[in-house]
């Protein structure tokens, strides 16, 4: 039998980044050079890799890859891919993970157009850093775990709203990421307590 190095254990007390459950749909963008993937002319693409400049682009939702069309598509993240291709790939190579929300999606967030959200908020907080049609979720706090301030952020966020769309009062929950140990971890307002496939949607 190999051994196998038992992982060393990060430590409780370092920072974290809580932010905004956003109630959309999961979604990913895949930037590739066409080399790294054996593929040489336009010919050889599959059904769900695109072509943009220099680079292949891929679009995912949670558990597949998809392409505009209606029996392909996710809420028509492809397709608004697609059409903000130029300025998506500023995000630059490899798979960039965010949330797709608004009109039609979920809770909707009593917004009329849809908005991708980034999750890497470390990288993609500064406006200036990412492409103009990405928004990013919003962070909430940054300093070291503690389990208060995260029931407190959560309370925070169930008096006065949504920080993604303000006005929006019903807000899901938040994200605590902590740093040290490479983790997530979800809180909602409602339901915390049960697992999602048992609660029921109003």
């Amino acid at each position: 039998m190999k051994f196998q190095e038992f992982s060393k254990i990060p430590r409780l007390s370092r920072d974290m980044i809580i932010t905004e459950k956003i109630d959309g749909t999961n979604a990913q963008i895949a930037i590739f050079n066409p080399a790294e993937l054996g593929i040489e002319g336009e010919e050889l693409l599959g059904e769900f890799q695109f072509p943009v400049g220099d680079y292949i682009m891929m679009i995912g939702s949670r558990t597949r890859w998809i392409a505009p069309g209606k029996g392909t598509d996710n809420m028509g993240f492809a397709s608004w891919v697609l059409d903000h291709s130029e300025d998506l790939l500023k995000l630059g190579e490899g798979i960039h993970y965010g949330e797709w929300w608004g009109s039609g999606i979920q809770r909707g967030y009593g917004i009329k157009e849809k908005k991708f959200s980034l999750f890497n908020v470390s990288r993609w907080g500064d406006p200036s850093t990412r492409p103009v049609c990405c928004d990013v979720v919003p962070t909430l706090y940054t300093g070291m775990f503690d389990t208060d301030e995260i029931n407190h952020v959560l309370e925070q966020l169930a008096g006065f709203g949504s920080a993604a769309a303000p006005g929006y009062m019903n807000p899901e929950g938040i994200v605590i990421y902590h740093v040290a140990g490479g983790y997530y971890f979800k809180k909602t307002i409602d339901n915390d307590e049960s697992p999602k496939g048992l609660v029921k949607e109003e």
